[in-house]
């Protein structure tokens, strides 16, 4: 009787799982097992709501199992040992996972594959949270793409001549499921937080299959409008997929198929970027660390300690930036045009380092994705692959009036805001000691001045990049 042993990672569900499919067709007992990665949470705040929502999606797991007499072993420590030494124990012949991209998963997974290999067993590695992975679209010279329009064009061509323009997805079937019923620190039964030392930490988006169902079946009915209505933080135009995809709570295909089969263009292309971030990471490791364009390292950022805390603390003084701050801050989530905004002015109006922001969204996004957050850094920061010019800079004044045209997200976030005008409020330094008193709000005492002239800065930023590319 054969044995094999399923590692989910980001890939928390039990449908259409490359991995998963391909064990229970080749082996009799198959078994799964998640690790608590010490190496991760040991960096990680005591208070972070990421690991309650893996927490919530791996009992939802759970109770699916156990309708076929089944659990998920849960695991805590070094992966490159708490992996091995679980096959070993249950005797299994092979291990089944689902490929990472990024540089520590690379590496730790090969360290995995390594000690199964000594123990006798093979370790059988699939794509599954990509469509297309590494160097499947490349261009006729057989290079990987750098700009994402050929890439996306490149994408459809290639799946339209394969598929037709039907998603195909895996089928599971989990009748060969092992018994497991006995676990003594399952998912449901053990005080996991406790354990780890972390709080439980409830997001607003709560974890599992189930949730990621109920947000896409809700998107659909607003996906008609998605073009328009995704740039306006105070409407309801985008789906909160975005932490589901990152745990694969839900399936990469399954959302192609929305948006490939059900024509939405706009949205299809958003996932496409999610694919073409991740090519990037694989093919240009170097960029978790430096810029992609090596010459934007040489850049003396000129920011000041302050002003980076008054941009996480959302007390900069400019109303959409604030706003955007503080939901972040408490929700860890953020809006897609807000990360452009926010990141444009940390970068090219107080001038920090892209990375400073790019590590404390790693802190703090509930969806927080390698790939993704550093892709769009760099993007904002014009450091990376097909990034806005070094030149276009974001008004965060012009971006507010555009995109919170009523101030009703701003109103949300800085409530001390509230009885300025429509005319005022977008930028309420300009309101007279009158306004702000009818107002009932003190700018410099009840709301901040801002930290910076945006106009001077905006000067100075094109002085700091013209210098540091010379």
């Amino acid at each position: 009787m054969s044995k094999a042993l399923v590692w989910l990672r980001r890939d928390l569900r039990l449908y259409d799982h490359h991995a998963l499919s391909a064990a229970l067709k080749d082996h009799d007992e198959v078994y799964l097992c998640f690790v608590f990665d010490k190496l991760i949470l040991d960096k990680l705040p005591k208070e972070d709501k990421r690991l309650t929502f893996i927490h919530q999606g791996l009992e939802e797991i759970s109770q699916d199992l156990s309708k076929h007499q089944s659990d998920i072993h849960i695991l805590h420590g070094d992966p490159t040992e708490e992996v091995p030494k679980l096959f070993k124990k249950l005797k299994c012949d092979a291990l089944y996972l689902n490929r990472d991209y990024e540089p520590y998963a690379q590496k730790r997974d090969e360290s995995v594959h390594k000690e199964i290999k000594k123990l006798g067993g093979s370790c059988k590695i699939f794509k599954d949270i990509v469509f297309y992975e590494k160097g499947e679209i490349l261009n006729k010279q057989g290079e990987v793409y750098k700009v994402f329009t050929p890439y996306k064009k490149a994408w459809l061509e290639k799946f339209n001549d394969t598929y037709g323009g039907v998603v195909p997805q895996f089928k599971v079937n989990l009748k060969n499921l092992a018994k497991v019923t006995d676990l003594k620190k399952s998912i449901k039964d053990h005080d996991w937080h406790k354990t780890l030392g972390f709080k439980e930490d409830p997001a607003l988006l709560t974890g599992g299959v189930k949730e990621a169902k109920k947000h896409l079946k809700e998107f659909k009915k607003v996906i008609d409008d998605y073009e328009k209505a995704r740039d306006f933080p105070a409407m309801k135009g985008t789906s909160h997929l975005s932490p589901y995809i990152r745990f694969g709570m839900i399936s990469i295909r399954e959302l192609l198929k929305v948006g490939i089969e059900g024509g939405h263009k706009v949205w299809t292309s958003e996932l496409i970027w999610r694919e073409f971030y991740q090519m990037i990471l694989s093919q240009f490791p170097h960029v978790e660390k430096k810029s992609y364009r090596p010459e934007y390292d040489n850049i003396k950022w000129r920011g000041k300690k302050k002003e980076f805390e008054a941009w996480k603390e959302g007390m900069t003084g400019f109303p959409l930036i604030d706003a955007s701050m503080r939901c972040f801050k408490e929700t860890g989530m953020m809006h897609n045009r807000l990360r452009m905004v926010v990141a444009s002015f940390l970068c090219k109006t107080l001038l920090v380092d892209w990375k400073k922001g790019e590590e404390y969204f790693a802190q703090k996004l509930l969806d927080f994705d390698l790939a993704a957050n550093n892709g769009g850094w760099q993007w904002c920061s014009s450091s990376g692959t097909d990034a806005q010019p070094y030149f276009r800079i974001f008004n965060p004044t012009t971006q507010s009036e555009k995109f919170d045209p009523d101030a009703e997200f701003i109103k949300e976030w800085c409530p001390e805001l509230k009885g300025f005008s429509k005319k005022k409020i977008h930028a309420p330094w300009n309101a007279d000691m009158i306004e702000q008193s009818e107002a009932s709000c003190t700018i410099g005492e009840d709301y901040p001045c801002p930290v910076v002239d945006y106009k001077e800065k905006r000067h100075e930023a094109l002085e700091m990049y013209k210098e540091g590319l010379k």
